[in-house]
């Protein structure tokens, strides 16, 4: 494996830097770095999506034929951890980075031409309908049900857990078209317009009070034959080759490393237990220590995956190994920040923050105090945000079943 970048490499990343200095506002980086989760404010989300649509850069992993990059898979990287490094806002995954692939490889030419076009841009805004109320992790025991009528699928039931449904205009969904066969079998994956009659979404209130996700309810939803994508009864085949968008090809140890150090400067300007700074206790310095070795052990990880991919190769279970480790390392990290923000990390302030989504039944104070400093009003918010990451694109437990019978022949 060769971590070393060529010299067309370092004028690239170069070229990324300037491009990021010149265009990311003081606005836009408060989005990056004081959100509370993983998605960022949806308008500042949106706005920096416009902005490297307009350079070419919004989609840089796509076929250079929809709208994508030539580029290495090593610059792919770079770009990504020059973003994130920068503190710009994290662009929504559901369209650029998973459905996008999908209707690559199995679309209709109609469907491309108007899902890619829009999906970059901006005009079509996706979320995702997989869990149900009795379906998550077991993704294949789905019973939300698709009636073919003619033309037309008609969709009965409700999807949970669905981010970003409230400013979403579009949906891929798996549905039940068959209860025949092993339950993998019978399932369809469709694109549903979220203007549908039929269609109720319903926000719900995570543990930071935030309405980033939604439980939608579908009543007789009438759903285009044309809008199925693949085959009927074959959507397992689509939703099993998102899974590697989903769960892998990201450069997360950049974003946690960027957290670790952060959390190090915070922590010198706060008192510790010994009267020095919070960063040189020992039992704090020594829970950041190692962290931060983490992150890089993370970061070799995702350089050997890069390796491989780069040389033709296959990663292996390796999108399952980063996934735990950096889900979990995250929260690590976030735990130890509420720890380092003291009392004020105790306050509910989200008026200090840039939450992903609408704070619910909150009223800000009239002066806009904030006690504490930006960062200790955001721990909280974070760290409560961030238990699901052990929990979604497939839990932490699930993957280590993965890793038991791929890697160790358990």
């Amino acid at each position: 494996m060769d971590m070393a970048w060529s010299d067309e490499d370092v004028a690239f990343r170069d070229e990324i830097v300037a491009f990021l200095d010149e265009k990311l506002t003081p606005e836009l980086r408060a989005a990056g770095t004081l959100r509370t989760s993983v998605y960022a404010d949806h308008e500042a989300s949106m706005e920096w999506q416009a902005i490297l649509h307009e350079r070419g850069w919004a989609a840089p992993a796509w076929p250079v034929e929809y709208g994508g990059c030539d580029w290495s898979l090593t610059q792919h990287y770079i770009f990504a951890r020059e973003s994130i490094l920068a503190g710009a806002p994290a662009l929504s995954p559901m369209g650029l980075r998973m459905v996008a692939y999908a209707i690559v490889a199995f679309g209709t030419d109609e469907q491309k031409d108007f899902f890619l076009s829009g999906i970059l841009d901006g005009s079509v805004f996706f979320c995702q309908g997989y869990s149900e109320p009795e379906s998550g992790s077991d993704l294949a025991s789905l019973s939300m049900a698709a009636v073919e009528d003619g033309d037309d699928l008609v969709l009965t039931g409700s999807k949970i857990w669905t981010t970003h449904a409230a400013e979403a205009n579009w949906m891929f969904v798996l549905v039940r078209t068959s209860r025949t066969g092993r339950k993998q079998e019978g399932i369809t994956f469709i694109l549903v317009d979220m203007t549908s009659p039929g269609i109720e979404v319903q926000p719900l209130v995570m543990a930071s009070g935030e309405q980033i996700q939604a439980q939608v309810f579908f009543d007789g939803v009438r759903v285009p034959k044309a809008n199925v994508l693949g085959k009927i009864d074959d959507g397992w085949t689509v939703a099993k080759y998102l899974l590697v968008f989903e769960r892998g090809g990201g450069a997360a140890a950049p974003a946690l490393q960027v957290m670790a150090q952060r959390l190090g400067e915070h922590a010198a300007g706060v008192v510790g237990p010994d009267g020095g700074p919070l960063a040189d206790f020992p039992p704090f310095a020594a829970k950041l220590a190692d962290i931060k070795v983490r992150t890089r052990v993370l970061e070799v990880l995702e350089y050997r995956a890069l390796a491989a991919m780069s040389t033709g190769k296959d990663p292996g279970s390796v999108a399952s190994m980063l996934k735990v480790l950096a889900t979990e390392l995250s929260q690590r990290i976030t735990t130890l920040g509420v720890e380092a923000a003291g009392p004020h990390g105790r306050v509910f302030q989200p008026h200090a923050t840039k939450p992903g989504g609408p704070i619910s039944q909150y009223v800000p104070p009239t002066d806009g105090y904030v006690s504490g400093e930006p960062w200790q009003a955001v721990a909280p918010l974070h760290y409560f945000n961030d238990r699901a990451g052990s929990i979604y694109a497939g839990s932490n437990e699930i993957q280590r079943n993965i890793l038991a019978k791929a890697a160790l022949g358990l």
